[in-house]
């Protein structure tokens, strides 16, 4: 690397190799929370309604703009056009419960998958509508590692609603079609879904009543990188064991309020 670019990364905020060597010996050192003192960040997509570009709201993001994504926790954003690239390790579908808004709205619990109301949900123009009157929204949870410009892993959920559930849909369709030939025995193996790195850009979608942005999905490759992998493998374990999880309240804090495309 050269100086100008070392210098352009320490400006930016990052440790020079120096102190990096010396914070190796304390790696991790106090930051033994408890997993109910963390959140997991959601990524989402920036509508025309959202509070990320509306300057008034304490949620305001400058520089953001419509159809880019961003996260929940650290309010870094993505250009939509560009992407993030993803390595997806868990995967569950969550069926939410909610008030109508002409009734108030509101947040009124997770129904398990097995309920029998779900099935008995009637479509009323572009809503699920309980027998109790109440609306049902079906999301997919992505649980996913998500790679920096320079390869470095964070994590985060992308939670797919609405329109966006049939991007979820082609997502796992493609990831359960991958197949590789092992090179010395020539056995067909299917990856396991932290196996392989996507891409996710956003373009603008619309109908009669109005536009929003939506997901798009494609294969970047597999995952060659033994650490990447071993950290796909780790953050898969943590949640199936129960020690990561989304909550349903956070899942839907702010994104069934203010950010539903329009049908």
């Amino acid at each position: 690397m050269s100086g100008k670019a070392l210098a352009e990364k320490v400006e930016a905020g990052l440790p020079s190799t120096e102190v990096l060597d010396n914070l190796v010996a304390f790696e991790g050192e106090g930051l033994d929370y408890d997993t109910s003192e963390l959140q997991i960040p959601f990524v989402r997509i920036i509508q025309a309604l959202s509070p990320q570009i509306k300057k008034s709201d304490s949620a305001y993001i400058q520089g953001a703009s419509m159809g880019d994504l961003f996260n929940t926790v650290t309010n870094q954003y993505w250009s939509g056009e560009d992407g993030i690239t993803v390595i997806p390790c868990y995967q569950e579908t969550k069926y939410l419960k909610f008030g109508q808004r002409t009734s108030g709205g509101g947040f009124m619990g997770e129904l398990s998958k097995d309920d029998p109301q779900i099935a008995q949900a009637k479509r009323e123009g572009g809503k699920e509508i309980l027998p109790d009157g109440n609306e049902l929204v079906k999301s997919d949870q992505h649980y996913c590692l998500i790679l920096d410009e320079d390869g470095v892993p964070g994590f985060g959920i992308i939670d797919m609603k609405s329109t966006q559930l049939k991007i979820s849909r082609r997502w796992k369709t493609m990831a359960k079609m991958l197949s590789v030939k092992h090179p010395k025995t020539g056995q067909l193996v299917s990856p396991p879904i932290f196996g392989s790195m996507w891409n996710l850009k956003t373009v603008e979608e619309s109908n009669d009543m109005g536009s929003w942005f939506n997901y798009t999905i494609e294969r970047v490759g597999y995952v060659n990188d033994k650490e990447l992998l071993d950290a796909a493998v780790q953050f898969r374990n943590s949640i199936g064991s129960g020690q990561a999880k989304a909550v349903a309240e956070d899942l839907v804090a702010e994104q069934h309020n203010n950010e539903d495309a329009p049908f």
